[in-house]
């Protein structure tokens, strides 16, 4: 009896120790120079719980965050971490690095007057950085990108112009708008967001410029290259109480329209993080799928 509850208290010791074994390793606030941005940009990364323990070489997802957000955003209220935790665990999904940059209010994009190329960072730096600091699997097949409203809008704009870098596209709640919608925005609000990219104290059709029209994603959709526009799988969610959601819709409709497969969800609930980490599962299944061969 005596040997019983000794394996037993053994047991139950250590089973906080092998619990915590099956975590992943989360390293938030690093840093990379950029040439450039002329400046450091800061990421966190997540690494699978046998990163530390294998030779192996892992896919990769890029999460994106939201307007006024940061690297840390998805970690600290959307809970990405513990969220591919308990997916690895179970075998849901396969075991993945998942990388969160720090994009401040760049939209993910290059500025019309080129003094901020975030998205040429991106694609030159920042990517070949990951690549070459991890193990990753650097063939498009085991790439992919997903983020949230401004992060959205960033993960279309990279999966549509740049579509052989990514096997899948995950945008949530991502900000989609209409010309009419940009066109008619209050002019305090279209400074305020977007004066810094398309130029301060454009009005009416002055904002449908060039610079618009190569980055509007409703544009991309109806002009790039169907074949290229094709290479991508597309998840796409937005809650039906979201004042984002006519943009997502007008998406839907034109991906429709340019037989462009995809998948769409409108689920119940608006522009809100609890509505990002219950969509964040079925984010993380759709990449695991297309990473599986």
């Amino acid at each position: 009896m005596k040997k019983q509850t000794l394996c037993l208290l053994l047991f139950f010791l250590f089973l906080p120790g092998l619990s915590f074994s099956q975590q992943g390793i989360l390293k938030e606030s690093l840093k990379t120079k950029s040439k450039v941005l002329g400046n450091e940009v800061e990421y966190s990364v997540y690494l699978p719980s046998d990163y530390d323990k294998s030779n192996r070489k892992y896919p990769v997802l890029y999460l994106l965050h939201g307007y006024s957000d940061d690297e840390t955003g998805w970690t600290q209220f959307g809970e990405a971490h513990l969220i591919a935790d308990r997916l690895m665990q179970s075998g849901q999904i396969p075991p993945m690095i998942i990388v969160m940059p720090d994009a401040g209010v760049t939209w993910y994009m290059n500025t019309s007057d080129g003094k901020v190329r975030y998205e040429d960072f991106f694609v030159q730096e920042f990517i070949p950085h990951i690549d070459k600091l991890y193990r990753t699997r650097t063939a498009r097949e085991y790439r992919a990108i997903a983020g949230l409203s401004m992060g959205g809008y960033g993960t279309l704009l990279m999966a549509m112009k740049h579509p052989d870098l990514f096997a899948a596209a995950a945008p949530l709640s991502a900000a989609v708008w209409t010309d009419e919608h940009f066109r008619n925005m209050p002019t305090e609000n279209y400074n305020r967001y977007f004066g810094s990219i398309y130029g301060q104290n454009l009005n009416g059709q002055d904002r449908l410029n060039e610079h618009w029209n190569k980055n509007s994603i409703l544009k991309l959709t109806e002009t790039a290259p169907l074949d290229n526009l094709k290479k991508v799988r597309y998840y796409i969610d937005c809650g039906d109480d979201d004042f984002l959601i006519k943009g997502n819709m007008a998406l839907h409709a034109a991906m429709i329209d340019r037989q462009i497969p995809h998948e769409f969800r409108v689920r119940d609930g608006g522009h809100t993080w609890s509505y990002w980490r219950t969509a964040l599962p079925e984010v993380l299944q759709f990449v695991g799928q297309s990473f599986h061969r």
